[in-house]
């Protein structure tokens, strides 16, 4: 053989995400899918039976696999939601927001306060008396929480007598929503990067915030490997501060926003990004190894985002059909915490996990299809409305960009599924 005859190398890279995560040719509607599910599974044993979440003991306590399903969430949306403010004037990004969010949220909560809370108050005192004049009753549960801030947990003390009778194990009807308001909080951080030109002219400052974030989770997690975040024992007692007129946890919105900024990241620098077999295995055993022996937040949170990156564009070709038709991973979240505790009181959990369980997806996707057919879908269709022509979301054609191009690709620009 010649010697001058070139070698054929192991192909290292496939190309760069910028050049592999164009279009809506991709697994997103799949992993969302799929974390979704993943955190009504989560809930199955805790909601129903009163148990530690799949994945706590194999984590040593330092996350469960509800919550790390949220993690996910946060850093496709940072992905996803970064591509939609590159793209979009402020006022149509906030518009889009607004409508992927609020209506689907907002029928959630009626349905909750005016079928769900009558049935499960009914079951436990045979009939509808003080349900309504309650000094937490309907009417104040969709006032306290239409605004996406969960402030009110129980309607008219359904959880709480419940609980008194063994039938339930935690005190909201609708816990998932927790999430939504810190998702609100990482968008509107986001446009504030848009705004000020960040986002298309000086990148380099929103990396440095995420190294910030990250500089502040590893300080944290210095002397305990196990540490569990948000989630640790005395994180949550630490003090609240208001943001926009709620009190918010800085624990929280420090993690949750580390995920979602990396997901930033990833979009504001995909085109030197390689989309490689070899980093995506190393990033899944990364993410194990330390999920099991410990610093997960600060070793295996960005491998977690590479990873989820590298399967939305390496899983197979026939898997990226799945969400093409309908997102239902945004109405499996917010109705499958309601759906579970409602079963639980009405005693489905006496046959077992694994029926509870599966009856719980069952009526959940029910739900879901409906939400998004009825509710998402219909009211995304006015994500267009007062736009001008040329202008119109997808259709726009963003400024030249400077050398190291920020700007997003051409013809994407999926609405994401918030947590």
């Amino acid at each position: 053989m010649d010697s001058r005859t070139p070698r054929r190398r192991l192909q290292w890279s496939h190309g760069t995400v910028a050049e592999l995560l164009t279009g809506r040719n991709n697994s997103m509607g799949l992993l969302r899918l799929v974390l979704s599910i993943a955190v009504v599974v989560s809930h199955a044993r805790v909601l129903g039976f009163g148990k530690a979440e799949f994945g706590h003991a194999f984590t040593h306590g330092q996350v469960d696999l509800g919550k790390w399903s949220v993690y996910g969430f946060f850093v496709l949306s940072g992905i996803l939601v970064t591509r939609s403010a590159a793209r979009l004037p402020l006022g149509r990004f906030l518009w889009h927001r607004a409508l992927r969010l609020l209506p689907g949220l907002w029928v959630c909560l009626l349905l909750t306060a005016f079928v769900a809370a009558p049935l499960l108050y009914w079951r436990l005192h045979g009939g509808l008396d003080g349900f309504t004049s309650h000094s937490e009753g309907p009417l104040e549960y969709l006032g306290n929480n239409g605004a996406i801030v969960l402030q009110q947990y129980d309607i008219s003390g359904v959880m709480s007598d419940a609980i008194g009778r063994g039938l339930a194990h935690d005190g909201s009807l609708d816990g998932a929503l927790w999430s939504l308001y810190y998702e609100v909080l990482c968008y509107l951080a986001v446009a504030v990067l848009a705004l000020t030109g960040i986002l298309t002219r000086a990148r380099r400052a929103a990396l440095l915030l995420t190294a910030v974030l990250g500089l502040l989770v590893l300080r944290e997690a210095i002397g305990d490997p196990y540490w569990a975040g948000p989630f640790s024992s005395h994180a949550f007692a630490s003090f609240s501060m208001p943001v926009l007129g709620f009190y918010t946890s800085p624990v929280l919105l420090l993690y949750l926003g580390l995920a979602f900024a990396l997901g930033t990241v990833i979009e504001l620098y995909r085109e030197r990004i390689p989309v490689s077999d070899a980093l995506g295995v190393l990033s899944l055993v990364i993410l194990l190894a330390s999920a099991h022996y410990g610093h997960l937040f600060a070793v295996g949170l960005p491998a977690f985002a590479y990873l989820l990156v590298w399967l939305a564009i390496r899983l197979p070709a026939p898997l990226r059909r799945i969400g093409a038709r309908g997102d239902y991973s945004y109405g499996i979240y917010i109705y499958g915490f309601v759906v579970q505790q409602s079963l639980a009181i009405f005693g489905f959990t006496r046959w077992g996990l694994l029926p509870y369980l599966g009856l719980t997806l069952a009526l959940t996707l029910v739900l879901a299809v409906l939400s998004w057919h009825c509710v998402e879908g219909p009211a995304m269709r006015l994500k267009n409305l007062g736009a001008r022509p040329g202008r119109t979301a997808g259709l726009s054609t963003p400024p030249p960009a400077p050398e190291a191009s920020t700007a997003p690709p051409a013809g994407y620009d999926k609405i994401p599924t918030a947590p």
